[in-house]
């Protein structure tokens, strides 16, 4: 299950989305601080939403201490980009865990500190927010916004 972590992270360090979610098992379940819980579709949509939206910006990616071991994994890795909102620099360090079923990737969960990652992206008032449960909140409800649109416009494209 190594080589599944290690082929999703060179597409997402490639912002190839479609590679990324052929590493997903249909029945997904993906948690983070920034969207919380996402299953099937929309959490493949994410990943192609993120990917799109850094096409020709400055994100980049590193991976390392890639682990598998029977139906689990791990990997760490970092995410160096601007914040749309702020144009602040962010670089976030992510624990990711992972579980497998049927040689693929069925639940993935990206585990950061939201108030560092909020202090790097909005300064001040994201470091003294940052921590609160109604930032969270609040940031996960405006995450889920930005996929349903996406998803809407995709949808309409289609």
């Amino acid at each position: 299950m190594k080589s599944v972590i290690e082929q999703f992270y060179k597409a997402f360090d490639d912002l190839d989305a479609e590679k990324m979610v052929k590493c997903y098992h249909p029945e997904i379940v993906f948690n983070d601080p920034a969207f919380g819980q996402l299953s099937g579709e929309r959490a493949k949509n994410m990943w192609r939403m993120l990917c799109h939206s850094q096409k020709g910006k400055d994100f980049t990616i590193k991976y390392s201490k890639i682990k598998s071991e029977n139906n689990r994994g791990s990997a760490e890795w970092d995410a160096y980009y601007s914040f749309s909102q702020t144009g602040r620099k962010v670089h976030n360090n992510i624990i990711a865990t992972f579980e497998f079923k049927d040689g693929l990737i069925i639940k993935h969960t990206d585990h950061f500190n939201l108030r560092t990652w909020a202090k790097q992206a909005m300064g001040f008032k994201g470091w003294a927010l940052g921590g609160t449960t109604f930032f969270k909140a609040k940031l996960q409800t405006q995450t889920n916004r930005l996929l349903d649109k996406y998803i809407s416009r995709s949808d309409k494209s289609s």
